[in-house]
């Protein structure tokens, strides 16, 4: 996984301490060992990372406005951005993209979450998007669009 989102670290490594507390002595000797044995290549730690993940999920399912500090890919700009997160998308280039309606842009953007400087959600609340999912990648796949 080339982009890991620091975010979510404490909150996966609370969950494996409670499955290991209810696992049996046996069960748990068997877990620590694939725990041992299992690697994700590369073995070496990528320096892509985002910490931005949670912030992102709980204002993408409370339909409440991001304020972002965005660095393009293509012009290595950095522009400040308010944003209504739609969905999350992991992409074949293994990166996590955030989609969202851009209100300086006014229209559906996509957001690589490594390229976000800095995000903040605020008290203002937007109204859920009719649009799906699947019809934005069905669109995007005719009109590429970067933010």
């Amino acid at each position: 996984m080339k982009n890991s989102d620091s975010s979510l670290i404490t909150a996966y490594s609370g969950a494996i301490n409670k499955i290991r507390a209810v696992l049996s002595y046996t069960t748990k000797d068997k877990v620590e060992l694939l725990e041992n044995r299992i690697a994700v290549s590369p073995a070496i730690p990528n320096s892509i990372t985002s910490n931005s993940l949670t912030v992102i999920q709980n204002a993408l399912t409370s339909f409440k406005v991001l304020n972002i500090t965005y660095r393009s890919a293509s012009k290595n700009e950095i522009t400040k951005r308010s944003i209504e997160p739609f969905a999350l998308y992991y992409t074949l280039q293994e990166n996590w993209s955030l989609i969202a309606y851009c209100r300086l842009r006014q229209d559906y953007r996509m957001f690589n979450l490594d390229k976000i400087i800095n995000v903040t959600q605020i008290d203002t609340s937007f109204k859920p998007h009719e649009l799906t999912l699947a019809s934005y990648l069905k669109d995007k796949e005719k009109n590429f669009r970067h933010p």
